[in-house]
């Protein structure tokens, strides 16, 4: 079902002219005329929201503007491989906007600081999950073996001589 309003979104939006407006009533999967479907197109990109009848049209617009400009700093010039392998990462600006289908945050200043911050506690997990690997890395590179066999140890006939009891 879901493939299904995916394939019925993308032909209602991609087949509209570009000088056209950006909203329109959601397909018939979608739930008809008590949805609207309001999206954007930049160069490859579709972004498209589905929204009920009282969201404001203008609104969204703005929100998907924020959106995009979020991801642009992000990605450094977003593009369709950004999307496909860092889904975690769209997922996560997406939800510093929007959650529980409430808008959160449209300030990008603010969001950017989040998702640094976010990154910030990624790495620094990454760093407490390799330290095993890294501690397991530097025995290996100790060569115990022969550091065992350089040992010296004491003559031990000698050293039951030199013992008093």
């Amino acid at each position: 079902m879901q493939q299904q309003i995916i394939k019925e979104t993308f032909q209602l939006v991609s087949k509209r002219d570009d000088n056209v407006c950006n909203f329109l009533e959601g397909g018939s999967l979608i739930g008809g005329s008590d949805y609207k479907l309001i999206y954007r197109h930049y160069a490859t990109l579709y972004f498209v929201f589905c929204v009920d009848s009282s969201e404001s049209e203008l609104g969204i617009l703005d929100l998907i503007q924020v959106f995009v400009e979020t991801l642009d700093k992000c990605f450094e010039n977003v593009c369709e491989l950004d999307l496909i392998f860092h889904a975690d990462a769209v997922h996560h600006i997406l939800s510093e906007l929007v959650m529980g289908g409430m808008v959160l945050q449209t300030n990008m200043t603010d969001i950017l600081a989040r998702i640094e911050e976010q990154n910030k506690l990624q790495k620094q997990e990454a760093g407490i999950s390799a330290a095993p690997a890294r501690a397991v890395s530097a025995v290996k590179s100790m060569n115990l073996p022969q550091q065992i066999k350089d040992i010296k140890l004491p003559d031990l006939p000698q050293a039951i001589k030199d013992l008093k009891f």
